[in-house]
């Protein structure tokens, strides 16, 4: 099996699993509980709080853990427009992650408005639009660190800098770039990672709260997390995502390694077959994902024979597979719908070796060949 489908998830680190496996026999204990077993609970949901923020460069006490991006990003959105009640304009990105657009939906319809900041055909953010789209009522703007589906890099300094100059607040969504790029916190206030895009556990996450920001809790019912989110904390899970970060730190000079296979891939693909683009080629990206269209595809049907191959790739998003529309990502860059229709993504991890890209580089071209013949589109 070659797996490359590493934005959708990855697979659990030893170091983590190793980490998570005695809090599931030995030390069951409840991190609340007073009494000796749960002593080693306590001290290792410290631990863990200590390896996230060393991952993220911040305080441990900035760190909430969570059970993953969908909640720390529904935390910081509504936790926002509770606390600033004044403030009912919010700023997001017209390429951000799903669960973005699903609680700014959710927040219009109580009463929010809503700017979406576009990109251009590459995916790369308009800056002169960002600063113009903020008023002196906006509360909040998401801007994510890295896309999810072409891995085009935003420009977090000159974001946070603009939203800063005009009084809003910055909510950063780094599910994807946590563990594979170096994170700058200088500006902002707000930012979500999810353990499982990193060799971590899935289940659990944590939302960066700059000192100083009051948010009322996500989850009221106890006192964990120092108020901000109710519930006993899933200790395996939380020790598995510190191990997790701890590993993905000191291997963080290692992507570039992955870069060079992934440009390899793209390199050898665009000299071998017609009618392909690389989205968001032209501007900065992660290194391990490449978004492919081939023009007058569909890209389920080459996924559905690549994964006959024992390949696993994806189509976009793993959280909007099955739609039959291109994804919105691709609307806002204007690819074209006969090539955005014929897209998978491509996603490499430091697990990715150069044997299995060049075997895909045997099998992808020939299938692209033979599924056009069987099913040529209209020109």
């Amino acid at each position: 099996m070659i797996y490359l489908d590493n934005n959708a998830t990855t697979r659990l680190a030893t170091e983590a699993l190793e980490a998570m496996l005695p809090f599931f026999r030995e030390h069951y204990g409840n991190a609340s509980s007073a009494h000796a077993l749960g002593r080693m609970p306590e001290g290792a949901l410290v631990h863990a709080r200590e390896q996230v923020a060393s991952l993220l460069g911040c305080q441990t006490a900035e760190v909430v853990f969570n059970s993953g991006g969908t909640e720390g990003i529904n935390h910081a959105f509504k936790g926002v427009f509770e606390a600033f009640p004044a403030k009912r304009h919010f700023v997001i990105t017209a390429v951000e992650h799903s669960a973005v657009m699903a609680v700014a939906d959710w927040l219009k319809a109580r009463g929010a408005e809503l700017s979406m900041v576009g990109v251009d055909s590459d995916g790369r953010l308009d800056l002169d639009e960002l600063k113009t789209a903020i008023r002196p009522d906006t509360a909040l703007v998401s801007a994510m660190a890295a896309n999810n589906e072409t891995g085009v890099v935003f420009p977090q300094k000159e974001i946070a800098q603009i939203v800063q100059e005009r009084g809003a607040l910055l909510h950063v969504d780094a599910v994807q770039a946590a563990g594979k790029m170096t994170l700058d916190l200088q500006g902002v206030d707000l930012l979500n990672i999810s353990a499982h895009k990193f060799h971590g556990p899935k289940g659990a996450g944590a939302l960066f709260i700059r000192r100083g920001l009051r948010l009322k809790p996500f989850l009221v019912g106890g006192h964990q997390e120092r108020g901000r989110r109710g519930g006993t904390e899933n200790i395996p899970a939380l020790v598995g995502m510190g191990a997790a970060a701890e590993r993905a730190k000191a291997h963080l000079a290692e992507m570039e390694g992955v870069r060079s296979l992934r440009d390899h891939l793209e390199e050898a693909l665009l000299a071998i077959v017609p009618d392909l683009r690389v989205n968001g080629r032209n501007a900065p990206r992660l290194s391990g994902t490449s978004l492919l269209s081939f023009k007058d595809l569909e890209g389920e049907a080459l996924l559905l024979r690549l994964s006959e191959k024992d390949i696993c790739v994806s189509t976009g998003s793993a959280c909007t597979t099955g739609q039959k529309e291109p994804s919105h990502v691709l609307r806002a860059m204007g690819v074209p719908f006969e090539w955005a229709r014929g897209t998978i993504r491509i996603s490499l991890s430091l697990e990715t070796t150069r044997a299995e890209i060049d075997q895909v580089l045997e099998i992808l071209p020939a299938l692209v060949a033979e599924l056009r013949q069987l099913r040529p589109m209209a020109r």
